[in-house]
């Protein structure tokens, strides 16, 4: 497993699997009792239709299930994050 310090994370674009610009990771939410990676938390692009999302104060909650790659972009599956 590759470890990623999250300090890199902070500001990172996050990009859907199908290229377009989803928006700027925010914040990442845990589970304290296991430790597991819940959310993405990111600032929507102004251009991402958000109607298909789970909003709260303004970010979209992304399940880190639908991430799929961690470089330069955090890319995830549009699909697997829409409710």
């Amino acid at each position: 497993m590759v470890k990623i310090m999250a300090k890199k994370l902070s500001n990172k674009k996050v990009m859907g699997t199908d290229g377009s610009e989803m928006g700027i990771l925010y914040n990442i939410t845990v589970d304290l009792r296991t430790g597991d990676l819940v959310d993405l938390l990111i600032r929507p692009d102004m251009t991402l239709n958000v109607e298909n999302y789970r909003m709260e104060d303004g970010l979209v909650h992304i399940p880190f299930t639908a991430v799929r790659a961690v470089k330069d972009f955090i890319v995830v599956d549009k699909k697997a994050s829409t409710i």
